[in-house]
């Protein structure tokens, strides 16, 4: 066996696991690498415009798609570039293995020109890293770490590659299935567990499902048995925002999000059940608002795979270790052989559409032309439904009236940054999902804040040719900052003012965009044609109210039952009308 380069053998391995593309940067420290995939045809390299528009990108990809994105940056400032990308990753379970050249073995240590220690600055951003300085050890390496950012909990994993270490040579062969020493993630659950779990549910009066984002990354069977367990028990369903399109919106089963901007049913039917079951959800600070007040006389069932988040913030009752769709399957399979009939929980449904009759999404329109940002999303979802989209967006009030008022029917349909909140996560997110699905409608819902965040990556959508959309919640401030500022500081508006915008439709003309305005609500249902008309990359500058906040809302470290809805926005309190539905 003919000995290779280390970056000819990186190459090779990449391939071996069924690569197809690469989101990357170069740079002095990885050119051995960049000149092995010039010398390549299997790999297609996508040149991102900024490192951490790369992680971005390859989330959209890996979260679209299910397989693992991958990320190339040099040493020193592209390690660190990618260092928030990473970061998000990590909170939200992404799979992704990032690769970062480094300065030679004889340099580390020395302040060498482009040198960061990167093991060190990621080893608490990461499920692992490595530092490879054996090119023998190289394709080993590699493959444990796709083995590692896949498998259990998904998460990032970064290799860190010293130059010299590229250019040695060595021998490889494509290893065997990885069997780690140490890490072996628990997959299948314990059945005694599921069978007492099903009992639970069978017997309940006031069940509520509670899903994450663990349905997703499980798969689309997950989302499949998932929605047969509701259907069997007759249970209702809510959903973290990063588990939106596990159970199709459009499902009467369906409360809608819960947390500090869900709805007042999902969250009031969490408040009052009596039995809690979370699949691949982790009791966020978001979902959970004040503790001692959360779901207070529920028993609490908790399905994750990750053994770390059980029982960290909520008590859980019975927790099990198990991937979500093997979990869910065991559960419709005793339930099943178990011959429960369906329990009567007709006068808990009672309650729920009692909840629902408060009408929580609702938004206020004064009868003029001013567009309303909740009415643009609707127009937008109903133009675009039948199509299927994927949808991304950046973070802040865009981002969560995306979530509550764009239905979603399908997993892997929606994009967005749930745990580290990443302003400029929506546009390399989109471009990594359109690379992914070069068919699928794509678009970023964003805010005029955000996107210029990684608004470079435009000119990686159109070298090459991605027709994403870009449909920008023009509302002249960092909306969500703004928000806060009013209901929480008297309306001192520090900062929050997007002053100098540019012009997004010459900016998106400079690129080789198409732009488009939108000023008037009687011009929204024709730039929204317009938009979807046009077969390239397009750039929508949608202005909306300038003021309007995103509701329902709970206010940070309060009770689900303290809810802020639209209509008593300036006291805080609840009407009687809504008083009367607890």
């Amino acid at each position: 066996m003919a000995e290779k380069s280390g970056a000819d053998i990186l190459v090779e391995a990449l391939g071996d696991l069924g690569v197809e593309i690469v989101f990357g940067y170069p740079g002095g420290a990885v050119l051995p690498i960049y000149d092995a995939l010039f010398q390549q045809t299997k790999i297609r390299h996508i040149l991102v415009r900024h490192e951490q528009a790369a992680t971005h990108a390859a989330e959209g990809y890996a979260r679209s798609t299910g397989k693992p994105g991958v990320v190339l940056v040099t040493s020193g400032p592209g390690a660190t570039n990618a260092v928030t990308g990473i970061t998000d990753a990590l909170m939200d379970s992404i799979p992704m293995v990032v690769i970062t050249g480094q300065v030679p073995s004889t340099l580390i240590g020395t302040d060498a020109f482009q040198e960061a220690d990167t093991v060190g600055i990621t080893r608490h951003c990461t499920k692992h890293n490595y530092l490879v300085k054996d090119p023998a050890k190289l394709g080993a390496t590699i493959h444990e770490a796709f083995h590692i950012a896949t498998s259990g909990r998904p998460g990032p994993v970064v290799v860190d590659i010293p130059k010299d270490v590229q250019v040695a040579t060595a021998r490889y062969a494509k290893p065997g299935p990885i069997q780690h020493k140490t890490y072996r993630p628990q997959v299948k659950p314990d059945m005694a567990a599921i069978e007492a779990a099903v009992d639970m549910l069978a017997a309940a009066e006031r069940p509520v499902l509670y899903t994450g984002g663990g349905i997703i990354n499980a798969g689309p069977a997950a989302s499949q048995m998932l929605r047969e367990l509701a259907r069997i028990s007759g249970a209702p369903v809510t959903s973290t925002l990063m588990g939106l399109g596990a159970l199709p919106a459009s499902s009467p089963q369906w409360l809608g999000m819960l947390g500090m901007h869900g709805t007042y049913e999902a969250n009031y039917a969490m408040n009052k059940a009596d039995l809690v079951i979370a699949i691949g959800a982790r009791f966020d600070d978001r979902v959970t608002g004040r503790l001692d007040a959360f779901s207070p006389n529920s028993r609490k069932v908790h399905i994750d795979i990750d053994r770390s988040s059980v029982n960290k913030t909520v008590r859980i009752d019975l927790p099990i270790i198990a991937d979500a769709g093997h979990a869910l399957e065991a559960m419709v399979k005793v339930w099943k052989a178990r011959q429960h009939p369906k329990p009567d929980t007709a006068e808990w449904w009672r309650r729920i559409e009692g909840w629902r009759a408060a009408d929580c999404l609702a938004f206020p329109e004064d009868g003029s032309d001013t567009i309303m940002p909740q009415r643009a999303v609707r127009a937008l979802y109903a133009a675009t439904k039948a199509r299927a989209p994927i949808v991304s967006t950046e973070v802040g009030q865009h981002q969560m009236w995306a979530a509550q008022h764009f239905g979603f029917e399908a997993p892997n349909k929606w994009l967005t940054s749930g745990g580290l909140g990443t302003m400029g996560y929506g546009l390399p997110a989109a471009i990594g999902a359109q690379l992914g699905n070069p068919n699928a409608l794509v678009i970023d819902i964003a805010g005029e804040a955000s996107i210029q965040m990684n608004i470079q990556e435009m000119a990686t959508a159109i070298q090459y040719r991605l027709p994403v959309k870009v449909f920008i919640l023009n509302n002249e401030y960092m909306g969500m900052v703004r928000q806060w500022q009013e209901l929480t500081y008297q309306s001192r508006y520090s900062e929050s003012y997007s002053d100098s915008l540019p012009d997004f439709v010459k900016l998106a003309e400079a690129y080789g965009w198409k732009g488009i305005r939108i000023e008037k609500l009687g011009e929204l249902d024709d730039g929204i044609a317009a938009m979807l008309d046009h077969d390239g990359p397009v750039m929508v500058d949608c202005r909306v109210a300038k003021l309007a906040n995103c509701f329902p809302m709970i206010p940070s470290g309060a009770a689900h039952t303290d809810m802020i809805l639209q209509a008593n926005e300036v006291s805080g309190e609840m009407d009687d009308e809504a008083k009367a539905l607890v």
